[in-house]
């Protein structure tokens, strides 16, 4: 029915979209969650990487787009990692993290998804390649 990539690019999607509402990112000292929409910062990048997968799917006729998308993609949530990495290593402040959640992991999820979404990608470009290569 789909394509591979569509089904890899629907589950991140769902990682970045869905998932961070039922996670918290962590607790601080006082056992309190900490979820992305206290944050702007964090709602915007799960914003941002949501809208990058929703709109690769529907650029589904666009192969090279639906890879440049796929690319920006991982690279907001490897910046979404970092700023988990540098908030859980940096002390000073007044929310220390104290126990991390499953929702700080959901950008590695993510970029897994997102790397084979993008290696089918490339496979079907491959294939349309070669058979315009016979024609």
């Amino acid at each position: 029915m789909f394509r591979i990539q569509t089904y890899y690019l629907i589950a991140s999607l769902i990682v970045t979209g869905v998932l961070p509402f039922v996670f918290p990112l962590w607790k601080d000292e006082s056992g309190k969650s900490f979820y992305f929409m206290m944050d702007i910062v964090y709602t915007a990048l799960f914003g941002l990487s949501s809208t990058l997968s929703l709109l690769s799917i529907l650029s589904h006729a666009k192969r090279q787009q639906q890879f440049v998308m796929g690319r920006l993609n991982i690279i907001l949530n490897l910046i979404l990692l970092g700023l988990f990495v540098y908030r859980t290593l940096t002390a000073s402040g007044e929310a220390i993290v104290s126990e991390k959640g499953v929702g700080m992991f959901l950008p590695i999820l993510s970029i897994v998804l997102l790397v084979l979404a993008n290696k089918a990608i490339k496979k079907d470009e491959d294939l349309v390649k070669s058979v315009d290569r016979l024609r």
